[in-house]
């Protein structure tokens, strides 16, 4: 068989400390376990690599690898606020770029592929469980519209490596991303005042991710970047809230430039809703909730912002003001976002094609307050998240049906009853036809997600050698909006003794 060969655009863009060639550990006894096929499909990569010993080989990290030179990428970040000069790739190989079908460029990396020089004392390696998770939640997030790297495969080594909860098998995921810089990228060089290494990530990012921008002044293109990259945060975290998603970790490590959702270790939907839900077993301050996301993003952002002041304006006082304004339109952005996912959720403006210009409908504060206030009785009554917002479009909303619907979640509240005559009359002002509004309804709100019970209960069978459940799981979620009849099961909220109250990095 031919060799596998990746150029890597890295080495070539980054100074020699931004980044360490390494080679991957070599593995026990390779096995594939998941192979993303639709991704492979789209990412131009040839059957034959999807398959068989070479193929087990080659995403493990045992080759063959002619002519590639894996990187693992040095970084910085804020991790729970506070400064660490420097992190890195510790269990992660940047293998190299492929282009997709649409032309894209876009990094294969390993993550459990063995130590490196950024390892921190730690193994290098991946459990099967945590490999798992990322690879359901990553592609459920991709279903549902949500900017987020990928998964292409999962592997198995052969190893056993001990965890928090004993033994586990060893396992690589094979991640696709637009690019793998971070905000930590800049506090690195940062953190070791490297004006150049800015100035070359600056210039990798808007290469890569913004090239209108490749021609204008390095100070120019540095403000463009931040300007962008405000853009993209306000916009991803606005999507991880219309669906009930806590990230779980948001260092700045875990913060990208190209607006992907980045990192899935402990992760989460909600089920029951409260607007200050945690679900990460190291998030014991709630720095990380839900409804703390949106501030966490400009606060991650200014620190992003920090970095960059040397290449806004060689006068500290004018680049800080010039940093200043750009952050300053975060709020305003996210509200705009935020608020047009809310309306969209009530059925009265189109997310996926904003407005209706034939019905002259925008996404208004006062509709964003008629949604916040169905959260505060769902908050209340601690009401499914997903659910409830789908049991919305069953029925007109003046409807015994539809009533009923909305009293399985919220109870028999007078203030619910209040709400739906008042949604009535929205709609009725906005002479939105009924089947108009479910239809923006069911496109905004998914009917399906990956419940932590469902995500759980099928990475306990992949550690006992069983893999039909997580199939089963990550077929069901490709369709979350519009499911098939046999993926109903994943309608049904967990149980007391489901429950899932704390998710676990893995490492």
């Amino acid at each position: 068989m031919t060799q596998f060969t990746l150029d890597n655009r890295y080495p070539d863009a980054l100074p020699a400390t931004g980044y360490a060639h390494c080679d991957p550990a070599a593995a026990p006894a390779p096995a594939l376990l998941l192979v993303n096929e639709p991704l492979a499909e789209a990412l131009n990569i040839a059957p034959s690599w999807l398959q068989g010993a070479d193929a087990a080989a080659l995403w493990t990290g045992n080759g063959p690898l002619a002519g590639t030179r894996p990187v693992a990428l040095a970084y910085a970040g804020h991790q729970f606020g506070q400064p660490v000069p420097q992190l890195g790739d510790g269990r992660a190989l940047i293998l190299g770029q492929v282009t997709t079908r649409d032309g894209a460029v876009v990094d294969l990396q390993l993550k459990g592929s063995g130590r490196t020089p950024f390892s921190r004392g730690g193994d290098g390696q991946a459990a099967l469980g945590p490999v798992l998770r990322e690879y359901i939640v990553s592609e459920a997030m991709h279903a549902l519209g949500i900017p987020t790297t990928r998964a292409l495969t999962v592997a198995t080594t052969g190893a056993t490596l001990e965890r928090q909860f004993g033994p586990e098998p060893g396992a690589v995921l094979t991640r696709v991303a637009a690019s793998h810089l971070r905000f930590g990228s800049f506090e690195y060089f940062a953190h070791r005042g490297d004006t150049d290494g800015l100035q070359a990530l600056v210039d990798m990012a808007i290469d890569w991710h913004d090239p209108d921008w490749r021609d204008a002044s390095a100070s120019e293109r540095a403000a463009a970047l931040l300007d962008r990259v405000v853009e993209r945060t306000a916009a991803l975290i606005s999507e991880w809230l219309r669906v009930g998603f806590i990230h779980g970790v948001m260092n700045t490590d875990n913060m990208t430039l190209s607006g992907e959702t980045l990192d899935y270790g402990p992760c989460a939907f909600m089920d029951g809703f409260r607007p200050d839900r945690v679900y990460s077993s190291i998030d014991v301050r709630g720095r990380y909730a839900w409804n703390q996301q949106p501030r966490i993003g400009h606060w991650n952002l200014t620190r992003l912002a920090e970095c960059l002041l040397p290449l806004l304006d060689p006068d500290e006082a004018s680049a800080t003001q010039r940093a200043e304004r750009i952050l300053a339109t975060y709020p305003g952005r996210f509200e705009a976002h935020y608020n047009r996912a809310l309306s969209a959720k009530l059925g009265l403006t189109d997310l996926r094609g904003g407005t209706d210009p034939a019905a002259g409908e925008e996404a208004t504060g006062e509709d964003a307050e008629l949604a916040e206030r169905l959260l505060g009785l769902m908050a209340r009554h601690e009401a499914d998240f997903t659910n409830t917002w789908r049991a919305l479009a069953i029925d007109r909303p003046d409807s015994p049906r539809q009533c009923r619907a909305m009293g399985e979640w919220l109870g028999d509240d007078d203030a619910l009853a209040q709400w739906m005559d008042d949604y009535a009359a929205r709609l009725q002002a906005a002479g939105i036809a009924e089947s108009t509004r479910q239809s923006r309804m069911n496109h905004a709100n998914p009917a399906v997600i990956p419940r932590n019970h469902q995500v759980e209960a099928a990475l306990d069978a992949a550690r006992q050698g069983d893999m039909a459940p997580a199939r089963q799981l990550i077929d069901a979620l490709q369709s979350p909006y519009h499911p098939p009849p046999s993926a109903a099961w994943l309608q049904r909220p967990p149980s007391l003794a489901e429950v899932v109250p704390a998710t676990f990095c893995g490492t």
